[in-house]
């Protein structure tokens, strides 16, 4: 009777103490930083067209369930890829590009020193190259994580005394990872502080104290077909002694736990491999389950989330640029995208309207775009249609900045709504440059 009393007490404590364990997911902020700084001048569209996402959200065209779902699970099957990989799958004319751009091209700190040769040659050397494909683990992202086109911390920049380069458009800031996301390695650098990974949506070099291996039983367990989302931007994740684990953003996913409440998370063990921790959240509002239906009220619900965050090139500084943007965005209705914008604009069906008249361009982009759902891109940037508003297309985009007739831009460096004319008030706008003579494809799910 005393062993069985003792193992019942024993097995309740096992029990609260895993309970006690659990991450909490927090509504939290964005910590200030240089990027805070940058310009932020403004055009006449910030005030003449409506900024607030739910003025054009009663426009959207409705989206069939059984479409969501299958665009649904596409994404997931996209998204768990790297754990499917037998071999690395990079295209030969995208591997290596890192290293062809340092080796051509003169690159700079950012005080505009330049970097020398024998320096960038360590980084090379560091990456380990010779290596590529002798691991072919399955990992995961324990936390937010950059992925630098090179194995190290180091920025580097083209010309900073040019026009549209230096601070903030670091190259070594090939793009960021959520928590939570699969992985393919494919080897380590020499100094074994860098993973080279395949991600669903982009490749690169992570720290290796950022992911952790995984086997067929946390795979099993964590691909379980039910997952969640976050809806609510610049979240915080902290483990059972209140200690920071993860920057969130709108746009992580997260399996749901078989007890319908709770959520799952990678943890990295002191054996670098994952282990699933439970967690709860602070407030049901800020994760919803996956896809969230399109209406009018979700669509602008989330996309007013985006809205003001500065312009961070590759995900930099706890923000987005222009396709991180689109991707976090149409994401949370269960649409995949990778990662930069040139990629985007294969992704869904293209409406070719490059060299129609910007009036008629204009016309059909709201005959045939449909709002929320939707992107327009020109080659190296990519932007959300939302609507119109007066006969005209109104867009959200986190955009760097309008070109002028001198060459340097008029840098607007944030996520911002505007017409597909953003500054055509301004006598030193250049208009050959203005997005709507530019603008080359519809992109439609």
């Amino acid at each position: 009777m005393y062993r069985k009393l003792s193992f019942i007490i024993v097995s309740i404590f096992s029990f609260s103490t895993l309970l006690s364990a659990q991450y909490m997911l927090k509504e939290s902020h964005r910590k200030p930083s240089k990027i805070d700084h940058m310009p932020k001048n403004k055009v006449a569209d910030m005030w003449k067209i409506p900024q607030d996402p739910a003025f054009y959200a009663k426009q959207i065209k409705p989206w069939p369930k059984a479409r969501q779902k299958r665009s649904d699970e596409a994404f997931n099957r996209k998204y768990f890829k790297p754990w499917k990989l037998k071999k690395l799958d990079i295209p030969l004319k995208d591997f290596g590009w890192e290293v062809r751009f340092v080796s051509k091209n003169k690159i700079y700190t950012e005080k505009r020193k330049q970097i020398p040769a024998s320096v960038y040659r360590k980084w090379i050397q560091n990456a380990n190259y010779t290596q590529k494909d002798t691991k072919r683990y399955k990992a995961i992202t324990t936390e937010r994580t950059n992925v630098k086109a090179l194995p190290t911390s180091a920025a580097f920049y083209l010309d900073p005394h040019r026009i549209g380069e230096g601070f903030p458009f670091n190259y070594n800031q090939n793009s960021t990872l959520h928590m939570n996301v699969p992985l393919y390695v494919s080897h380590f650098s020499k100094d074994r502080k860098w993973a080279f990974v395949r991600a669903s949506y982009a490749f690169g070099w992570v720290k290796t104290h950022d992911i952790a291996l995984v086997d067929d039983k946390f795979i099993h367990a964590f691909k379980n077909g039910k997952y969640a989302i976050t809806v609510k931007d610049n979240l915080r994740l902290y483990d059972e002694k209140g200690k920071a684990v993860s920057f969130v953003k709108l746009g992580t996913l997260f399996p749901l736990s078989k007890d319908g409440i709770h959520y799952l998370a990678a943890k990295r063990g002191s054996d670098a491999k994952a282990h699933i921790e439970k967690v709860s959240v602070s407030h049901p509002g800020i994760i919803a389950r996956k896809p969230l239906p399109f209406t009018p009220k979700n669509v602008a619900m989330v996309a007013k989330e985006f809205y003001g965050e500065p312009y961070g090139w590759g995900g930099g500084y706890g923000c987005r640029d222009c396709s991180a943007t689109t991707r976090d965005f149409l994401g949370v209705f269960g649409i995949f995208l990778r990662r930069n914008s040139s990629k985007q604009a294969k992704d869904g069906q293209s409406v070719y309207i490059k060299g129609i008249p910007p009036q008629a361009k204009k016309k059909k982009i709201i005959r045939e775009a449909d709002p929320f759902r939707s992107l327009l891109y020109v080659p190296g940037h990519i932007v959300l249609y939302l609507g119109e508003y007066k006969g005209e297309p109104v867009i959200m985009h986190t955009y760097w900045g309008i070109r002028k007739k001198d060459g340097s831009k008029l840098i607007t460096g944030r996520t911002i709504i505007t017409s597909t004319e953003p500054g055509k008030e301004r006598s030193d706008t250049k208009e050959s440059s203005r997005l709507i003579n530019t603008l080359k494809t519809i992109v439609k799910f």
